[in-house]
């Protein structure tokens, strides 16, 4: 037997299949090793069960080479040679990572020095195949892990929680969470480029470099792209902007719809504008479009007037289980299957919550002037689910150390002469509220922006 030769033929046939799943390889190997020995031959994995092997290979010599195969896997011994019954069998540990996998081969007769080589080379082989298969499934687990936590980062934001976004990415915090303001690039494709897009600007750390890809979780041609902004407002940075522009411009399938500037806490309203623009690009020769929209009516009518008929609306759902508010507020926004696929519950659960608020507010939600309805109280009254976690129990202490801590400019020790307490119980209350309402409070900001927004629309300012 010369091995030279046979190694060439042996490569010769694995080459056609490179491309295919490494666990076929292996028992390719395994059968060629076979014939070209005249042998039976198995690999029994770290565990200590077959993996694979050749079709007459007797389970009862690997039982009689059980305690052979333990000191193999453990690193104790390297290689063996044995005898069961008329069966020369020859074993080899495979690799050094312990517990190790173990060639076996048996024949009638002893195996020549050759032939004892040529099995050498294929264990070798064959340990580079698993190494390959390990390094292909520990990368796709990585990238699934850091979809998830990209998805996770984009849902925080969309709650307005940019301290919770942080804290979920404690140790690998995405620069986009370093910047004030933010766009969304909307990108239309088919859900088929959309891991291929994601891949190809995806840094080591899993993110893309200052921006974010993320593919919806509700529409499967939608790629949601969060671009940072230069502290100039305008100039969109994260090496992003432009290799969209000229994806669409390339591919006639492709559209890209980007909001207005807004602050990490409004990446909804953001989201909702880009959605809006996607829609009108569509429509143009570019298929590009800029948000252009009018500020929104919720914002625009009569403060006290406006918040009076919103919370006489809702009353009827006032103590509705939060999962059954969020996912009204969802459902007026996505389709039922997709709201059922963002939380990860049936669609007959989505049903029945939305159930539940008709039949309260005695709406028909399919609909749209009550939708529209529903949609509007649901945004006048925002300022008053965003302070509610301050109004039960001791948290109502915060409460009141918040509405002087503004009063006061936010200087805590102005605040704690005010309110006749320390600095430290001022510092203390500001962490339960940054706890309760998922804002940064302790550093200038967004956090505090939304806290003045809220005093103020709820009609609770000094």
């Amino acid at each position: 037997m010369l091995i030279p030769q046979v190694l060439d033929e042996l490569l010769r046939q694995l080459r056609p299949r490179v491309w295919r799943d490494s666990d076929l390889e292996t028992q390719t190997l395994i059968d060629w090793l076979g014939r070209q020995l005249g042998a039976e031959v198995a690999l029994v994995d770290s565990a200590g069960k077959v993996e694979v092997s050749t079709a007459r290979s007797a389970p009862d010599i690997l039982a009689d080479l059980q305690p052979v195969l333990t000191q193999l896997s453990s690193g104790q011994l390297a290689a063996a040679a044995s005898q069961v019954g008329m069966v020369h069998v020859q074993c080899e540990a495979l690799g050094r990572q312990v517990p190790r996998p173990v060639l076996v081969v048996g024949s009638p007769l002893p195996l020549t020095r050759e032939a004892l080589a040529l099995a050498s080379h294929v264990g070798a082989m064959v340990e580079v195949l698993r190494r390959v298969r390990q390094a292909d499934d520990l990368a796709l687990r990585h990238q699934q892990a850091a979809a998830r936590l990209r998805l996770a980062v984009f849902m925080a934001l969309m709650a307005g929680e940019v301290t919770l976004a942080r804290r979920m990415t404690a140790g690998a915090v995405p620069p986009l969470l370093n910047t004030e303001r933010l766009r969304i690039h909307l990108l239309r494709c088919p859900p088929s480029d959309r891991g291929r897009l994601i891949d190809a600007y995806q840094d080591a750390s899993g993110y893309h470099g200052r921006g974010l890809m993320v593919r919806c979780p509700v529409y499967d041609h939608h790629l949601i792209c969060l671009l940072p902004l230069d502290h100039d407002g305008d100039r969109v940075e994260g090496g992003l902007a432009a290799p969209l522009r000229a994806l669409v411009r390339d591919n006639p399938h492709y559209a890209l719809g980007i909001s207005a500037p807004v602050s990490l806490q409004a990446t909804a309203r953001a989201y909702d504008q880009a959605r809006h623009a996607l829609a009108v690009a569509g429509h143009t020769p570019e298929r590009v479009a800029g948000y252009h929209g009018r500020p929104s009516l919720a914002g625009l009518l009569p403060r006290q007037q406006a918040l009076a008929w919103a919370r006489a609306f809702l009353e009827p759902i006032r103590e509705a289980p939060r999962l059954t508010l969020d996912i009204t507020g969802l459902a007026l926004n996505f389709p039922r299957s997709g709201v059922a696929r963002l939380l990860d519950i049936s669609r007959n659960t989505v049903t029945a919550h939305l159930k539940r608020v008709q039949d309260a507010l005695n709406l028909n939600l399919q609909d749209p002037r009550s939708r529209a309805e529903l949609a509007l109280a649901l945004a006048i009254t925002w300022a008053h689910a965003f302070l509610q976690p301050l109004q039960s129990g001791t948290d109502r202490t915060a409460h009141q150390t918040l509405r002087a801590w503004i009063e006061a400019g936010t200087d805590a020790q102005r605040t704690a002469q005010n309110l006749g307490i320390s600095r430290t119980t001022v510092r203390a209350h500001l962490r339960t509220a940054e706890q309760l309402l998922k804002r940064s409070l302790q550093t200038p900001g967004p956090g505090i922006h939304d806290l003045v927004h809220a005093f103020r629309i709820a009609d609770r300012a000094p």
